[in-house]
């Protein structure tokens, strides 16, 4: 079950509104298809999205995958977890995408337009429909 405080995507991204700031992840379904994210390309913080558009990249050793924005805004924050650690080169927060991607492993912030609202995305009953429709 996907939690039913946020919208969904028919590309697996999830939002969750916060008075007029969206936050964007992906799913746990689409976690599992990619197996072990490798890499992670965010936009930058004040970058312009436009809904259904990718906002950035995710890679596994599985695929590449882009990441869609549920709507359109301007990013306001990165996950800091998911950003790169100078001290290794690599991308640290990788683990909270795999470990918690309703929680810590969220990935953008989006300013939305005054009044905007998640109603054009999937409640989490009908994105449940949707995975078993197609045999997930």
């Amino acid at each position: 079950m996907n939690p039913s405080d946020r919208r969904y995507t028919t590309t697996h991204e999830w939002a969750k509104l916060d008075g007029d700031i969206v936050i964007v992840g992906i799913t746990a379904f689409a976690v599992e298809q990619l197996t072990e994210p490798t890499f992670l390309e965010l936009p930058a913080v004040g970058k312009a999205l436009t809904a259904g558009k990718p906002l950035g990249i995710i890679e596994s050793v599985k695929s590449t995958s882009d990441i869609n924005s549920p709507v359109s805004g301007e990013v306001v924050e990165r996950n800091p977890l998911l950003i790169d650690d100078p001290a290794t080169g690599r991308k640290a927060g990788l683990s909270p995408v795999n470990d918690d991607p309703f929680g810590q492993g969220w990935m953008v912030k989006i300013r939305s337009a005054p009044g905007a609202t998640l109603d054009h995305l999937l409640t989490a009953e009908q994105y449940d429909a949707q995975l078993s429709s197609e045999g997930h």
